[in-house]
């Protein structure tokens, strides 16, 4: 590693991952300075009593063109999840399946009451149209917010309510479908094209997938970034570094923070884990809280779906609440247990808070005209880049496409 780097990238989330990656592809040293004690930003795993602890409710679909690039997927093990969701209303589970990616299920599927028929027909051509249409086309086009979308596309408002606004609710931390119509459509259309999965060491294993082949000292842990005065970084404590280029691959806020931008807005969310003896469902699904009552978003065992994550004879269960809500731990938690033993009786009461983890910064708010450009420049100006999923879209594959884009303009810069 060289003491004189020709780029320092701050931050060590997937964006600057990748950012590095194709700097080290090209033989460009560089240096990643990081502020917390490891690697991977908001994708990161813990391990607490055997458990492993996505930092909140996190997915990777297998679909995502910038991910199969740079990502060797069998070696993450990942484990999907069965192609479909239950949803709490009406005072039962309802269930909906996918029957294009589940065999044998069509008469299931088209005899399910989770929806009408026209319903299911309205979802059968829409995948279909989007399965035709590139990922670049989809954000050229015209936007409107999610909900506008689903109303023009006919569907119910029973369908809209009881699925489509947990469902991208969990996904785009928006529980009143006001997100770009754009992201409804990106998701959709790689949520038909792939699996939703999980590595089964825990979503932390992408970055580490990402940095197994850095050079040592490539990446500086517990480094905070205080400023960028023109083209020079001052660290905490008033270490001053410079180098050929410099690329802000911190979040959003952070990021505008240092190079002079509009803080963007952000979506937050919380998530709680816990831990049970006995699994209150028995397929790798994902649920929703169809009826809107209570604090519950969406909710999984992640033990189904990839059973390293929780110990021999324990099962773990993932519980998102939208936004950061004021109450404590032990009464945010125990509002949850109370829903939960409405859905699956008094087996919930038993259930363990493992830990709690409060996002304020999880994703970039996406409303319509914010993805316009649908990649925002990452030349900021001569020698300083920019990347992070607030520069494409938010996503991992918005996270690393940015990180490669903002490479790719170092190394043309450079190469001048």
């Amino acid at each position: 590693m060289s003491s004189s780097p020709d780029v320092l990238i701050v931050g060590a989330g997937l964006a600057g991952l990748c950012c590095a990656r194709e700097l080290q592809a090209k033989g460009i040293s560089f240096q990643i300075l990081e502020a917390s004690d490891g690697i991977g930003g908001r994708v990161r795993t813990d391990k607490v009593d055997g458990f492993l602890l996505d930092r909140g409710f996190q997915v990777l679909l297998t679909a995502y063109p910038e991910a199969r690039r740079c990502l060797d997927y069998p070696r993450l093990e990942l484990k999907a999840f069965l192609p479909g969701v239950f949803s709490w209303y009406g005072g039962r589970m309802n269930k909906l399946v996918d029957p294009w990616r589940t065999p044998g299920v069509w008469m299931e599927a088209l005899q399910s009451q989770f929806g009408t028929l026209a319903d299911k027909l309205r979802i059968a051509r829409l995948r279909s149209r989007l399965r035709r249409t590139s990922v670049q086309d989809i954000f050229r086009r015209p936007e409107r917010s999610t909900k506008q979308a689903l109303t023009a596309e006919g569907f119910s408002t029973e369908m809209i309510h009881h699925f489509f606004r947990p469902f991208l609710g969990g996904i785009l931390l928006d529980g009143e479908l006001k997100s770009s119509s754009r992201m409804f459509d990106f998701v959709l259309k790689m949520m038909s094209e792939g699996d939703t999965s999980l590595p089964a060491r825990g979503m932390g294993a992408i970055p580490a997938q990402l940095a197994e082949e850095f050079p040592g000292g490539a990446v500086r842990l517990n480094t905070r970034v205080e400023a960028l005065h023109e083209n020079e970084l001052t660290l905490a404590g008033g270490e001053r570094l410079r180098a050929r280029a410099t690329v802000i691959a911190a979040d959003g806020p952070s990021a505008a923070h240092l190079v002079g931008e509009v803080e963007p807005a952000s979506r937050s969310v919380t998530c709680f884990y816990f831990s049970a003896e006995e699994a209150p469902v028995a397929e790798p699904i994902l649920l929703l809280n169809g009826d809107g009552a209570g604090p519950i978003n969406n909710f999984a065992v992640l033990s189904r779906i990839a059973p390293t994550y929780a110990p021999a004879s324990k099962h773990l269960v993932s519980v998102s609440v939208l936004g950061i809500h004021q109450l404590t731990d032990a009464q945010l938690g125990g509002f949850i247990i109370a829903q939960m033993k409405n859905l699956f009786g008094k087996a919930a009461s038993a259930w363990q808070l493992l830990r709690s983890y409060r996002i304020t910064h999880a994703q970039p708010q996406q409303y319509p005209g914010a993805l316009e450009p649908p990649q925002r420049p990452v030349r900021i100006r001569p020698g300083v880049y920019a990347c992070g999923d607030h520069r494409d879209n938010a996503s991992i594959n918005g996270a690393m496409a940015s990180g490669r884009r903002a490479a790719e303009a170092v190394l043309s810069d450079l190469q001048r």
